[in-house]
């Protein structure tokens, strides 16, 4: 199928073994119940074969609804897929399956989620420092603290629980451009999905989004050390007109690519690439020039 016809949000691409692996949250569940996720292969990024399911339900999984923002990384000779869930009387959060294969299946890995019982959050991702420490960096979800927070934790190494207590690395009100939004009565900032990307010279990126006057926005913050502990300095955006929870990946001829969602509303939504170059320790869209 085309690219133009796959209906999610969030995507991800995996890069392993000659070939392309694209996942995301299911365009028509996303906002309610919901049982699995996908997987689509291809050897570009205009040409894939799916969906193929790479995680269902089978009844026994803990969520049932906001099944969100799939990630798959590679660790130590296995797959891990990071991913958001929810049930009735419990928190939003980030729980993390496991499988010998991109294609799945996947099997739950961690008892639960791995962000705290007790905050709603969202959109974990999968770092590695330079220490060779393994860390999720997730979303402490503005409905929860009003100015959303992008947080990391450190995770035992075979990545089924956290480390560590989090800690925060920055707020959705450190980007001047970002606006509010309003649900269900409450105003705040919003924060989703984080993503870590390290350049050539060592810098230490990280991609978010949020809101602002253009919609949707795809955010980049910067880290003064090169690693977790920096303090992280919002920069130019990467894109403005409505479009976001994006991710960086070299295609398989060594192009960096951004790709991300867009429009944000349902059922429009459609994965996008668009070509990076790195200047300086930054990230620029080369379709801009």
């Amino acid at each position: 199928m085309n690219r133009s016809d796959i209906h999610i949000r969030d995507p991800f691409v995996l890069v392993h073994g000659g070939r392309y692996y694209l996942y995301g949250t299911r365009g028509k569940t996303c906002w309610g119940k919901a049982t699995g996720f996908d997987v689509y292969v291809g050897d570009d990024l205009e040409h894939w074969d799916g969906p193929h399911a790479c995680f269902e339900n089978d009844g026994t999984f803990w969520a049932d609804r906001h099944y969100w923002a799939p990630e798959v990384h590679a660790w130590k000779g296995r797959f891990y897929l990071f991913a958001s869930f929810k049930a009735e009387g419990v928190c939003r959060g980030t729980a993390v399956l496991c499988a010998d294969s991109p294609m799945g299946p996947f099997a739950p890995h961690s008892q639960g989620p791995v962000t705290p019982a007790d905050w709603e959050c969202l959109d974990g991702t999968f770092f590695v420092d330079r220490a060779g420490r393994p860390h999720m960096v997730f979303c402490h979800e503005w409905l929860q603290v009003g100015d959303g927070e992008v947080c990391a934790v450190p995770l035992t190494d075979d990545l089924r629980a956290a480390a560590g207590a989090p800690r925060v690395l920055f707020h959705a009100s450190d980007a001047p451009w970002a606006r509010p939004v309003e649900q269900d009565g409450r105003t705040g900032l919003v924060t989703d999905g984080p993503f870590l990307w390290r350049t050539a010279d060592g810098t230490l990126l990280c991609l978010w989004a949020s809101f602002s006057e253009g919609g949707y926005t795809q955010a980049l913050a910067v880290s003064d050390t090169g690693d977790l502990d920096g303090r992280f300095t919002q920069v130019e955006p990467l894109f403005r007109r409505d479009g976001g929870h994006g991710m960086v990946f070299r295609a398989l001829d060594g192009q960096l690519y951004l790709t991300l969602h867009s429009p944000n509303a349902n059922p429009q939504e459609r994965p996008h690439f668009y070509p990076l170059r790195e200047v300086g320790g930054r990230l620029e869209r080369t379709d801009l020039a």
